[in-house]
């Protein structure tokens, strides 16, 4: 995933699949680097 605060993609930790208000499926977890909450929205 990317992470906005490092501007750079990083393998997440704690990632958990997560169903959106609208029913669509995306992914949530934490960069290893800063620990900045990092989202992506679609099936992974």
């Amino acid at each position: 995933m990317y992470c906005v605060k490092c501007r750079a993609k990083r393998d997440v930790t704690d990632a958990q699949k997560v169903t959106m208000k609208n029913g669509k499926p995306a992914m949530k977890g934490k960069c290893p680097v800063c620990g900045t909450s990092v989202f992506r929205i679609g099936a992974a």
